[in-house]
């Protein structure tokens, strides 16, 4: 889906008048027609002679205005509102100190998680939830508290680590050990079942998924009676569109600060400094953001590939959802370069490079060698030294402050990343359609999560650990895990119906599994759907039980997979920029909340 007009996005959006500030008009650019293929949004035109004809890329993008992105002026940078922010944490501090019912203090932490500002008070929050987790008395109390109690707990405790059995909800079962049907009337407690069975870990009986599913039924069934509470039917339709544990946290933040504020019981404290942080933490972001702008300029990549995608706005959102603490500026900044050179690559390869050219691009980044790339066109030259330079620099950084020479691993990832995309090109120019594990053995690198995590563990994790380089060179099962979600929802997501046996294109998973199968279009994305599910259970038990890294990088493997939902739940959020991308961008990145004094 296209955007055909510049109107709809500033007439629909809340700030319209506010946008229009931030692009810059773009004329369409000339697309050549080649046979008689339907060419997608991205496409390759097959070598017929040595002066091959060039595809450029349908993208069709908007343009942000770099001018007026680089003129942001953020109030909420300044001193009074940081020292306002400080004063606000120290009194929840008081309150996480504060003697109160186990129900009241698991709310609380639920609240601060979902409103954005938990990352405040990790050592307040893992120590009311091991107090909590240590308790002898808790099944008595558990039978007290009722099903949405429990929930929470369980939920509260899986995604900190603690080791909870799903025996926790057995005294809500009948005798056949199943729920028992009184506990349909209770639409919260249906909901918090509901969010909790999405923390089920691979290897568990299934009697977690098959609880959510009876949770999910309930929920619709009681949402079409209308016997849902008016305060509840807002979070019950939010999480049947997508469970709370899918969802990208910054953007969620920002529309449950809304929901808390219509609350009754709302904590003024907790809402201001809901309020006051989020934009504190947008206007850090914003300063990030000028920052990737000034690099991505200087580059000319953006000139010189002119088939290629010019979206670091876009690139610098997918960072935002990925790794959103203020602290992890640096990590920001080095991961949006990342993306954007993903970017660009990807579109040599989709969109520009014959198969002799790429293959020729493929060695070079594998050998790391800029002798290699005398024969390739001035662009793709570019291209690789913009990598090539990138990457030195950012393992100079490495060894001059930690002595660890880390260039075998990034060049290992971009080489595995390239190596992935010539393979697709290969498919496609021969016309080849694998079978759906061929492809799947290929696609999870080629979806590029490893080649950016590999990079992220160089951001986050200080000092570097020795011993995590094994797993990072051989892809960690986390890492896998995230790279197979985000490549399972990209396919969903990029793959419209009407697309889906298009020969333009190289064949993803549906098109892959309906020919290996002789399946029909819905099977096919409802066996994606299972696998979704399969690699979120393998990720849950990944992080758990077996991994070598730090909560902050598990997080950030956590949080890419996120983004894949984010960005492809409803189309291809990435590439086609209709509003609704747009919208959250303006949401998250330029559109403060109000804060009355």
């Amino acid at each position: 889906m296209m955007i055909s007009s510049l109107n709809p996005l500033f007439t629909t959006h809340r700030s319209g008048v506010i946008a229009q500030q931030f692009f810059a008009s773009s004329a369409a650019a000339s697309i050549n027609s080649v046979s008689s293929l339907k060419i997608a949004a991205c496409s390759k035109t097959k070598l017929v002679d040595q002066s091959p004809l060039r595809q450029s890329g349908n993208h069709q993008l908007l343009s942000w205005d770099f001018n007026h992105l680089q003129s942001l002026r953020n109030d909420y940078a300044e001193e009074k509102y940081v020292s306002r922010c400080e004063v606000l944490k120290e009194q929840v501090k008081m309150m996480l100190d504060q003697e109160m019912e186990v129900v009241n203090q698991l709310e609380l932490i639920d609240d601060l998680q979902r409103l954005g500002l938990s990352y405040h008070f990790g050592d307040e929050i893992t120590s009311v939830l091991s107090g909590i987790y240590n308790r002898k008395s808790m099944n008595k109390m558990r039978n007290q508290w009722g099903l949405y109690a429990t929930c929470l707990e369980f939920r509260l405790l899986r995604q900190h680590g603690f080791d909870v059995s799903q025996e926790i909800f057995d005294c809500f079962k009948d005798e056949k050990g199943d729920f028992r049907p009184s506990l349909c009337e209770d639409s919260k407690g249906m909901l918090y079942l509901y969010e909790a069975s999405y923390l089920e870990s691979e290897n568990e009986e299934s009697n977690l998924e098959m609880a959510g599913k009876f949770a999910a039924k309930t929920l619709k069934k009681n949402l079409d009676e209308k016997r849902v509470d008016q305060d509840l039917v807002a979070l019950v339709q939010h999480a049947l569109e997508l469970p709370l544990h899918w969802r990208m946290m910054r953007l969620e933040a920002r529309w449950f600060i809304d929901i808390y504020e219509e609350r009754s019981n709302r904590n003024p404290i907790l809402l201001e400094l809901a309020k006051l942080d989020f934009n504190i933490v947008q206007a850090a972001h914003q300063n990030d953001l000028t920052s990737t702008l000034r690099w991505w300029r200087s580059t000319c990549l953006a000139e010189k590939l002119t088939f290629a995608r010019d979206m670091m706005v876009e690139n610098f959102f997918w960072t935002v959802g990925i790794i959103s603490d203020p602290q992890h500026g640096n990590g920001r900044r080095l991961l949006t370069k990342v993306v954007a050179l993903i970017t660009a690559i990807d579109d040599i390869y989709d969109c520009y490079g014959t198969l002799d050219e790429l293959e020729i691009f493929t060695t070079a980044v594998e050998r790391w060698d800029v002798n290699s790339i005398d024969q390739l066109p001035d662009c793709m030259k570019i291209c690789f030294l913009a990598l090539y330079n990138f990457v030195n620099e950012m393992a100079y950084d490495a060894l001059k402050e930690q002595g660890v020479n880390i260039i075998p691993y990034l060049r290992k990832s971009w080489a595995d990343l390239c190596k992935a995309y010539l393979q697709e090109a290969k498919w496609f120019f021969s016309g080849e359609v694998p079978t759906l594990q061929q492809y799947l053995n290929n696609a999870w690198i080629s979806i590029s999560a490893p080649a950016f995590l590999v990079h992220a563990y160089f951001c986050v994790d200080y000092p570097i650990n020795k011993d995590h380089l094994q797993y990072l060179d051989n892809y960690h099962k986390i890492i896998r895990c995230s790279a197979m979600i985000l490549r399972l929802t990209n396919d969903l997501g990029t793959s419209p119906e009407s697309e889906v046996l298009n020969v333009g294109d190289v064949p993803k998973s549906i098109r892959c599994y309906m020919k290996e199968t002789g399946a029909c279009e819905e099977k096919a994305r409802e066996h994606l759907r299972f696998l979704i599910i399969e690699a979120w259970k393998q990720m849950e038990e990944a992080q758990t039980l077996d991994s070598p890294f730090s909560s902050t990088f598990n997080g950030i493997a956590v949080n890419l997979a996120r983004m894949g939902l984010c960005m492809y739940q409803h189309g291809d959020g990435h590439g086609h920029q209709n509003s609704e991308p747009r919208d959250r961008i303006f949401a998250l990145l330029f559109e403060p909340i109000c804060c009355l004094a």
